[in-house]
């Protein structure tokens, strides 16, 4: 559980993002005598709420709050838009609810033209007071901006998420080791992790060079001329 990390972290006034797997009442709890915000990702795992969303944003919600403008990036245009309601605070059985929100994401990849559609529920603390529509939907924008940026490179390079290493201090060392690999990759390398790891693959002294490891790695000296005469 997240909660024994949160006790040794100073949170108030802060906001915390989970994804559904921790869309718990006990945590939205903890983080409400923490005087905590929180914002939660609602999926199955909550059936009850999860329908009661679902159920509300599903008729005739209008025109969103806020539209955010088309991002390109990663081979694919992204829009987003998001709907957020306070009628629902006092029903839902939820702790704490300042607003639910559904966020509509909509993608194009560039090469196919293929389209797609996403839609995501949630919860959150925030009041309209304390976050309007488009800071609901930067925070959660920001979530999954850490995963993309931390756990994204270790599973697309790695497929850490299939990974069978599994008992002991396994887990913990490989993955330590993977973000090392990936931390001195990004320090040495003017191309990308995926597009190095190949690379440094087939040519195992260009990992040693990585390393300093090898002469030709490490710094020498300046070489001082002596003045000329």
């Amino acid at each position: 559980m997240v909660i024994p990390v949160l006790e040794t972290l100073d949170i108030t006034g802060k906001t915390i993002t989970a994804d559904a797997l921790l869309t718990q009442r006990k945590l939205a709890e903890y983080l409400r005598a923490r005087d905590a915000h929180d914002v939660f990702t609602v999926k199955d795992n909550q059936p009850n709420l999860h329908a009661d969303l679902r159920l509300f944003f599903e008729k005739d919600r209008g025109q969103p709050d806020f539209r955010e403008p088309p991002t390109p990036g990663h081979g694919r245009i992204e829009s987003r838009a998001i709907w957020t309601s306070e009628r629902l605070n006092e029903y839902l059985d939820f702790p704490g609810v300042g607003q639910a929100f559904l966020i509509e994401r909509h993608t194009v990849e560039k090469k196919t033209g293929k389209t797609s559609t996403e839609t995501v529920y949630g919860v959150t603390s925030h009041t309209r007071d304390t976050a309007d529509a488009a800071r609901v939907l930067g925070l959660n924008r920001g979530h999954w901006t850490i995963e993309n940026g931390c756990h994204y490179s270790l599973d697309w390079n790695w497929d850490e998420d299939r990974c069978t290493i599994r008992t002991g201090h396994g887990p913990a060392n490989i993955t330590a080791l993977r973000r090392f690999a990936i931390g001195v990759i990004k320090a040495k390398s003017r191309d990308t992790v995926s597009a190095t790891i190949p690379r440094l693959a087939r040519n195992l002294r260009l990992v040693f060079d990585y390393l300093r490891m090898t002469e030709n790695s490490r710094r020498r000296p300046p070489v001082r001329l002596a003045p000329a005469g």
